[in-house]
């Protein structure tokens, strides 16, 4: 059976460069590309083999040469989306672990999939405990009305709160069938302490150095809490998570949104 091959978009930034190595090591998938805004250099040599891969900044140019099955991006949601237009009208599936992206630039990827009938399997977390938070915190949900969520991540983290703090939430209320409720504070002496929120479970992001990423989820009743936490201590925590995305998507039709679904959660 031939390899997988892949293309990695963001291949220099820190997950770039885990994923590319990890689709190095990984049997059945093959590195044949590899994108950055600025390439100073035709070539790129994937590490522990020293294989080189053509190297560039158009990735339109780059995949009609390179002909991947699949094209992962670990960029930001304006240069993912501009991506998924890119890669899918060439028919060529997309996994994507950028965070940020809106409901509607998803539903434009589901509409450029079913148009190009290839797939597009979209995680704001590709880590297995992410998931599996995701999954616990959903079954409570439907047991309390007040819950709150801490997420923690290095201080380059640009955007906040986290996607993966957005889809924990979003996934309490949905399981929860209707808002939280929200202490709205009668006296904010410092401007949002208490944080965003939504459907009444406040978010509060911690942006510090020495954090990979995190996330608790502190669910309150009668006299009792309960804390649902996760922390990623290295970036290979995704890599995992990523592989089987990989493998995946060649079999799909359509956007595949979240880890778990792939999980079966």
């Amino acid at each position: 059976m031939e390899p997988i091959r892949v293309v990695i978009n963001g291949a220099l930034g820190r997950m770039g460069q885990e994923i590319t190595a990890a689709v190095v090591r990984e049997p059945g998938l093959r590195a044949v590309g590899a994108v950055e805004k600025e390439v100073t250099q035709q070539y790129l040599a994937l590490d522990e083999t020293l294989e080189l891969v053509p190297f560039s900044s158009d990735l339109a140019s780059l995949l009609r040469s390179c002909d991947p099955d699949v094209v992962v991006d670990f960029t930001n949601a304006e240069v993912a989306l501009t991506a998924a237009r890119i890669a899918i009208a060439q028919k060529v599936n997309m996994v994507i672990g950028t965070t940020g992206l809106s409901r509607e630039d998803l539903a434009e990827i589901e509409r450029l999939c079913q148009a190009s009938k290839v797939g597009a399997i979209v995680a704001p977390d590709f880590s297995l405990g992410a998931a599996l938070l995701i999954h616990l915190a959903r079954s409570a949900a439907r047991f309390f009305d007040r819950a709150e969520i801490v997420e923690m991540h290095d201080d380059k983290k640009a955007d906040a709160p986290s996607g993966t703090a957005i889809a924990t939430a979003r996934a309490m209320s949905q399981a929860h069938g209707r808002p939280f409720v929200y202490p709205e504070a009668t006296l904010e002496t410092l401007s949002n302490t208490r944080g965003g929120q939504i459907d009444g479970i406040a978010i509060h992001s911690l942006r510090l150095p020495g954090f990979v990423a995190g996330q608790e989820v502190v669910f309150s009743g009668a006299g009792e809490t309960l804390s649902v936490r996760h922390n990623a201590i290295g970036r290979e925590c995704y890599v995992p998570g990523v592989i089987l995305a990989i493998k995946e998507v060649i079999r799909r039709k359509g956007l595949t949104y979240g880890l778990d679904t792939l999980l079966e959660l």
